[in-house]
């Protein structure tokens, strides 16, 4: 029997991992009734990381009343696994869809993040994996910090917590009352991206559009990041700036290294450890996988390339379902993708094509599964 392995990241904004893996499932039974499906949800360290990992290893979710990026009260949620250890996703407290249409980008903060954090190590879990993924916030994980017990204070010795448009104000960081409880939790942190913290491919610039900041407020968070840095590595002690990743979600990886002593990795290899994946696929005949746009920043380290790398070691071809494709992503044939598909056929705006999306996925995949019928592959 033949074996399809469907891997999908979510398509942020329109469908879960989950969800993904549903209708990939169903429209390859159609076709392919003769076929085995195996689905892996999976989570790169952003949006759905939770349930991916609840749905690999087992364990429940977490109700935590938290503060939301812009000071809001909002409902935030980790995961307990069954191994005791805990998983917090960032954009649970800290997501753009939290702002809903208020975007304000020099006022948020990961303050919430840092609840969760509390939240999770309270229940005694001394391994603790972190998600930093689809922040509306550039505030170098100082809101987090903050929360934890790390103290920020201004020139004129005034303690304050910072928010991202404030980190221009730090003149100094005292780190020795950071949650004993976190200081001895052994901390992964899972991000999707390799970017500095700072510069033309930093935080500010590659991701400040994206969370409402005009070039001149990008030019600010960018400034802020870059004072607020030399602070933290003077009294810190701890070089953050070049590490690759520091730039995830705002800046938040640079900031759970020197505040937290955390270690940075591809979220995609985490989970996949997690989910068992090198032994899943060895023996697959092909591995289904997507994200809801691939473009150049697929190449550092989302789930696409990331599962491809993988596949391609156990012999295994990968083929890419996507929402959208841009310039730039024809790369990612060189990292083990042996063909990619967008499911926008009409070539639509996102707009347009959300409500939609589901229907199209289901179409594509169903025509990749009558080009399988075509090389026999709905016979046993």
């Amino acid at each position: 029997m033949r074996t399809i392995v469907v891997i999908p990241d979510s398509f942020k904004g329109t469908m879960s991992s989950l969800e993904v893996c549903g209708i990939m499932g169903r429209a390859l039974a159609r076709q392919l009734p003769a076929v085995r499906v195996v689905a892996l949800p999976v989570a790169d360290g952003g949006e759905g990381s939770v349930d991916a990992y609840l749905a690999a290893v087992g364990g429940r979710r977490v109700a935590v009343p938290v503060t939301g990026p812009l000071g809001e009260p909002v409902s935030g949620f980790y995961g307990l696994l069954d191994d005791g250890s805990a998983v917090v996703e960032m954009a649970a407290a800290a997501g753009l869809p939290l702002v809903k249409d208020q975007f304000a980008p020099e006022r948020t903060s990961t303050y919430g993040v840092g609840e969760l954090i509390l939240a999770a190590v309270g229940t005694g879990a001394r391994r603790l994996i972190v998600g930093l993924g689809g922040s509306a916030t550039t505030d170098l994980g100082t809101g987090a910090a903050a929360a934890l017990g790390v103290r920020f204070y201004d020139a004129a010795g005034a303690a304050f917590t910072p928010v991202s448009g404030t980190l221009d104000r730090i003149a100094r960081i005292d780190a020795s009352g950071l949650d004993p409880a976190v200081r001895d939790c052994a901390i992964t942190v899972m991000c999707d991206i390799d970017n500095p913290l700072y510069g033309p491919r930093g935080a500010a610039y590659v991701f400040g559009p994206q969370k409402g900041a005009d070039q001149q407020m990008v030019e600010r968070l960018d400034r802020g990041l870059r004072h607020a840095c030399t602070v933290v590595e003077r009294d810190c002690g701890v070089a953050v700036a070049d590490l690759p990743g520091a730039g995830a979600a705002g800046g938040m990886g640079a900031g759970m290294v020197a505040f937290c002593g955390a270690a940075l990795r591809q979220g995609i290899d985490v989970v996949l450890e997690a989910e068992r994946f090198d032994e899943t696929v060895r023996g697959a005949d092909l591995v289904i996988t997507g994200e809801g746009c691939l473009d150049e920043q697929s190449l550092s380290g989302k789930v696409v390339v990331g599962v491809a790398r993988r596949a391609r070691a156990q012999g295994v071809p990968v083929v890419a379902v996507v929402g959208d494709v841009r310039d730039g992503f024809e790369p990612v044939y060189e990292e083990g993708v042996a063909a990619v598909f967008s499911i926008n056929h009409l070539a639509i705006p996102f707009a347009e094509a959300k409500p939609r999306a589901a229907r199209d996925l289901d179409l594509a995949i169903d025509n990749l599964a009558r080009t399988l019928r075509l090389a026999g592959w709905d016979r046993a």
